[in-house]
């Protein structure tokens, strides 16, 4: 940089006394970086970010995401009527739109059994021995009714309301209401498995919400994030980041819109920040062999292995304060949509069965031995349900996408354990009592944070947007 003269000296000082000039010249240069630590309040007055409204039961959220779309009639929504009728067409009746589906398709039933479980006697299929010896703390929601049976609309509905994307993730509205509890950690994390499903990264990202509400993402194989170990010694990264805050400095105050460059230098400090924490929070090795087992970190299946690992971590992530974690799925044959199981359901539902739930049933039970579920929310979701008929019934046949009735299950976060909510009609077509959309859930999942899903909003090309846009209501009938 060239030497700059006395006036010139002047005039930048005089274009920068202002509470951000003022902070950064009274600190010695790195010291401005504090001034990200009160970005988060200078930024709620001015968008008027609501706070929770009353005290809420749910601090943290824990997403699985079940990418593909498992099968409702194969889980929890058992249909006895699909094996009396295998075989027969299902009729002009019963096509819809919502379902890969025409008049000469077969109904196909279950290739495994459904047993009442726990005291409670909620159904759910061999398919799940883990989650079924939890049954008492599972609230399955049996009417869920999606727009498209596309994947990547589907996904974009599931995370961020709309089927366009262009909007913020739902993790990204979590944080952007709640802020993060751990000012060392990223208040929404992606415990990734090596892909990005359909829809993109927009599933996780923050849209017009201000960057610092982005996921992180942290992956199961290797390094868990990219660049977290100092290539510099700590004195040199000070140095580096002043100068830094000092050009971003500069260029806000030349800036119609300064939020962008606040953002940036908010996720600089984050990032200095979780060079120590990360790494110590991801790492699961000190964790007792009995819990690692549990969670089945000792399994010889490398995925069942890296999702157990990346499970366990999603418990460690909300006792260190991020509030919103989501755990997606490994794909073990290529397929970014792993429980997209148009043939072969059988082997392949059960390759995926066998991959995550104990993980799941293993992260239910940790957290409710160390009192941590009743304030975390885990939910169950893909972003569909699957056909309860197939072209043709053969030993290899599969089910298509289905989104005209569908399951998905979630536990702990003040919700009541060990019911069904919703009902599908006798052969899993179509809902037929409580019929439900994905902003129900978002709804309801932002009440037992404390929000009302009609306030949580951000003014954006001329209007307001939320997460629910303009539909959700909260389902108080699963509330406890």
């Amino acid at each position: 940089m060239g030497r700059r003269n006395k006036s010139d000296c002047c005039s930048v000082h005089l274009s920068v006394m202002n509470r951000r000039g003022f902070l950064k010249n009274s600190s010695a240069g790195f010291g401005w970086l504090a001034f990200a630590g009160l970005l988060g309040g200078q930024v709620q007055a001015a968008t008027k970010k609501p706070l929770p409204q009353f005290v809420a039961p749910v601090k943290n959220v824990i997403f699985c995401f079940m990418d593909g779309g498992p099968s409702h009639v194969d889980t929890f929504d058992p249909k006895p009527a699909l094996k009396i009728h295998e075989g027969k067409a299902i009729g002009k009746e019963a096509v819809s739109k919502r379902s890969q589906s025409n008049a000469s398709r077969v109904w196909l039933g279950s290739p495994w059994k459904f047993q009442q479980r726990g005291e409670s006697g909620l159904w759910v299929s061999d398919l799940f021995p883990h989650l079924a010896s939890i049954a008492d703390e599972l609230c399955v929601v049996r009417s869920l009714v999606g727009e498209l049976p596309l994947h990547g609309q589907q996904n974009l509905l599931l995370h961020t309301g709309r089927i366009i994307g262009q909007a913020p993730s739902m993790g990204a509205w979590v944080s952007y209401g709640l802020g993060t509890e751990n000012n060392n950690l990223p208040a929404y994390v992606v415990l990734n498995n090596d892909w990005v499903p359909n829809g993109g990264l927009e599933n996780f990202g923050s849209s017009f919400l201000p960057a610092t509400h982005q996921a992180t993402q942290v992956r199961a194989k290797g390094k868990p994030v990219d660049n977290i170990q100092p290539a510099d010694p700590l004195s040199l990264q000070k140095r580096k980041l002043a100068l830094l805050a000092e050009q971003d400095l500069a260029f806000a105050t030349q800036a119609s819109e300064a939020s962008p460059i606040e953002s940036a230098i908010a996720n600089y400090e984050t990032a200095f920040r979780m060079q120590t924490l990360v790494p110590e929070v991801a790492d699961i090795s000190h964790e007792p062999l009995h819990i690692q087992r549990e969670y089945g970190v000792d399994s010889k299946d490398e995925h069942q292995h890296y999702y157990a690992t990346q499970t366990l971590r999603a418990r460690r992530l909300v006792e260190a304060g991020v509030r919103f974690v989501e755990i997606t799925c490994p794909s073990f044959d290529s397929n970014n949509s792993p429980w997209d199981q148009h043939g072969l359901l059988k082997q392949n539902h059960e390759k995926n069965a066998w991959i995550t739930e104990q993980s799941i049933a293993a992260l239910i039970l940790d957290l409710k031995r160390r009192g941590l579920l009743d304030e975390t929310l885990v939910v169950w979701a893909g972003e569909m349900g699957r056909t309860p008929h197939t072209p043709k019934v053969t030993s290899t046949c599969g089910r298509d996408h289905h989104v005209n009735g569908y399951s998905l299950f979630m536990a702990g976060g003040g919700l009541k354990g060990g019911m069904t909510f919703g009902e599908t009609d006798e052969f899993g077509n179509s809902v037929v009592e409580h019929p439900l959309t994905i902003h129900d859930i978002h709804a309801t999942i932002l009440h037992q944070l404390g929000i009302n899903h009609e306030d949580l909003i951000f003014r954006h090309g001329g209007r307001d947007h939320r997460l629910t846009d303009v539909h959700g209501h909260v389902i108080r009938e699963i509330l406890s």
